[in-house]
């Protein structure tokens, strides 16, 4: 019986009294204006609260990575004054280079052994079903393949869904309910290439990292509910999760390096990063503060302008829209 792979982890995060936030970019091209909102949003929520605040570079999925990525995320994010912190938890699970923040593809063998621990308690199996016989079942996976016993080194491996979640709250757009089929869905965690699901490598990065806070787009929160029962399956209690509106060009069409959006100025970062606060809720600054009205705001460095908004950092004025036309 492989041991339980949380120990640690657990007791750092019972006796952390600080609120800790994340970033978490893919590489696959560099940062556009929905990334900087996602971005500056987790920012503020961590540092308005005191908190610490991490990069962490989701490149789980090799496919889609663009090798020179990596460098122009972390630059833009410097140049926008988001500056990341480290700490002694998240210290030892670094490498030379990665410039303080962890990387997914050096992380396999920790993703392994939380796989093994699922195993050992009869919570995955192989699945031979193909994406055309699923969708012909009617777009969900039906648990076909759950009690065959097929070998789990040449085939996907799906976790058995013992937890499912229907409902949850979110920070900024409350109650949630979620499609009960998709709760109950055993879904895969390790494709037939090797490569980790996103659901696995995300949840236990969060746990070693001791997050606790969640603030990202709100396209990712119909996987909250999936994400929510993982923590239940693996023993850990959850992050608060908070999800924030989408940059779009037309409804359904959000801002994504796949759909080419264009990457934000990092030489003239003072104006998108305006924009960023003014799309999270933020007004004008009072003209009746001498020190610090519109126009020197705009003319403010980076930092000064993060500060100033952490200052006035308010969830509760973010536009509870999904979607946002900009």
């Amino acid at each position: 019986m492989a041991v339980w792979p949380f120990s640690s982890q657990v007791s750092f995060n019972q006796g952390n009294q600080q609120v800790r936030g994340r970033f978490a970019p893919s590489p696959s091209g560099p940062l556009h204006f929905g990334s900087l909102v996602a971005a500056v949003g987790s920012y503020l929520h961590a540092k308005a609260n005191n908190g610490l605040w991490f990069v962490r570079i989701e490149d789980i999925d090799t496919s889609r990575v663009d090798a020179s990525a990596q460098g122009q995320i972390l630059d833009a994010l410097y140049a926008f004054g988001l500056h990341w912190d480290v700490d002694l938890q998240t210290q030892s699970q670094l490498q030379n280079g990665d410039r303080n923040c962890l990387k997914q593809t050096a992380r396999l063998s920790r993703y392994q052994e939380v796989l093994d621990f699922l195993e050992s308690k009869e919570l995955i199996y192989g699945c031979a079903c193909t994406r055309k016989e699923i969708k012909a079942s009617g777009g969900l996976y039906q648990g076909t393949c759950r009690d065959k016993y097929l070998d789990l080194h040449n085939n996907p491996i799906r976790l058995k869904q013992t937890r499912p979640i229907y409902q949850f709250s979110d920070g900024i757009f409350g109650p949630q309910s979620c499609d009960p089929l998709m709760a109950q869905e055993d879904y895969i965690i390790k494709r037939r290439d090797g490569l980790f699901s996103y659901q696995l490598a995300v949840v236990v990065d969060d746990i070693d990292q001791g997050i606790t806070h969640v603030v990202r787009g709100a396209d990712i929160m119909p996987l909250t509910a999936r994400q929510l029962s993982l923590y239940q399956t693996l023993e850990v209690d959850p992050p608060e999760f908070l999800h924030l509106p989408l940059a779009v060009t037309k409804p359904g069409h959000k801002l994504s390096k796949q759909n080419h959006a264009p990457a934000i100025n990092s030489s003239n970062p003072q104006p998108e990063l305006l924009k960023a606060l003014s799309f999270l809720g933020y007004a004008q600054p009072s003209l009746s503060n001498k020190s610090l009205n519109l126009d020197s705001l705009a003319k403010a460095s980076p930092q000064t302008i993060l500060e100033w908004a952490v200052e006035h950092w308010s969830q509760t004025k973010i536009n509870q829209q999904t979607e946002i036309i900009i």
